[in-house]
């Protein structure tokens, strides 16, 4: 019975401090509102493979709600770039600090 109290003291513990990090609270919260969506140009060179897919980047967002850099996570590396281009000309709402955006774009060819 013992080894279940200490157990359970520890486990609430660890819980305790990762809700508590700010690593926890970034990940949970709202992603920020996009004000200026741009929609990515499927790229001519994919055409011939109708290249189709999910890209998924991670963009840090400045405070400014401007876009600071972009890694593309997954995705075919021509519809990747087609991604970035259009997303680094995405805009967000402005906030009190950089952030960190999960985008997640679907190509098809026409």
């Amino acid at each position: 019975m013992r080894l279940w109290t200490t157990i359970s003291a520890a486990a609430l513990l660890v819980v305790g401090i990762l809700v508590s990090s700010p690593t926890f609270a970034q990940q949970t919260k709202a992603p920020r509102q996009v004000l200026t969506r741009v929609s990515p140009r499927y790229p001519d060179l994919a055409r011939p493979m109708r290249l189709e897919g999910t890209v998924r980047m991670t963009v840090v967002v400045a405070a400014n709600g401007n876009v600071k850099s972009i890694d593309g996570t997954k995705g075919h590396p021509l519809l990747l770039k087609a991604a970035q281009d259009a997303i680094s000309k995405w805009k967000w709402v402005p906030a009190p600090q950089d952030s960190q955006e999960f985008v997640e774009l679907k190509f098809q060819p026409d």
